[in-house]
């Protein structure tokens, strides 16, 4: 069962939390989740299109300058408050760019009568978190990096988290190749059937010259 289903729905009210947060009557609902989802496509857009572009940094900070790890949404009767968990948040941190993210995202709002809170939390430790290192994967994947190098250099961004396990998983036509398989590298314990193992887990898209690979990556952190 730990490899058929999703690590976070499986382990969702134990040692993973929603990160919505609101109440809706039945018939309201399905527009407060269409909500939710236009509120956080409208921050991804907004942070892609005003990444730095310079190519004199290092590889490391390139790769995962503006990675969001989640969003977390709380509605109130009058007020949403939109926390923004990143890992590098130097984009945000910039004179107005908060003032023009909440003009966006006030028209994904359906209630005009709704004003928008948003707050930036850095990540303590953000090669903790997959959808960084999925990133950092992605940027050395696009630079012709072997992908067996790039895994492994992502395993060693790991050493200094506090955490018990990694596995990351490359499919797709990998280097070129014409036949698509899937490559896998695993460093400490993965136990995905155990509920009270709190992990991690994201699947990222890359796409490259010879088509699309997928990325997953699943993060032992503790176990209650």
């Amino acid at each position: 069962m730990g490899q058929k289903i999703n690590p976070l729905g499986f382990r969702l009210g134990t040692t993973q939390n929603h990160h919505s947060f609101w109440f809706a009557q039945p018939k309201n609902y399905s527009e407060g989740l269409q909500e939710d989802k236009k509120i956080r496509d409208c921050i991804k857009n907004y942070i892609q299109k005003n990444r730095k572009k310079g190519s004199n940094r290092k590889i490391e900070s390139d790769a995962s300058s503006e990675v969001i790890t989640h969003i977390e949404i709380q509605k109130e009767l009058d007020t949403i408050h939109v926390i923004i968990h990143i890992g590098f948040p130097n984009l945000l941190k910039k004179k107005g760019a908060i003032e023009e993210l909440e003009k966006d995202l006030q028209k994904e709002v359906n209630s005009v009568n709704q004003r928008l809170n948003i707050a930036i939390e850095k990540v303590k430790e953000p090669y903790r978190q997959p959808n960084i290192l999925a990133e950092y994967i992605a940027f050395q994947l696009k630079n012709r990096v072997s992908f067996r190098k790039a895994m492994k250099k992502a395993i060693e961004l790991t050493k200094k988290t506090d955490i018990k396990g990694v596995k990351i998983q490359i499919a797709g036509r990998l280097a070129g190749k014409e036949i698509a398989r899937a490559e896998c590298i695993k460093k400490g314990r993965l136990p995905l059937q155990t509920i009270r193992a709190k992990i991690d887990y994201c699947c990222y898209p890359i796409r490259t010259i010879y088509g699309v690979l997928g990325v997953k990556i699943w993060i032992f952190v503790e176990e209650e």
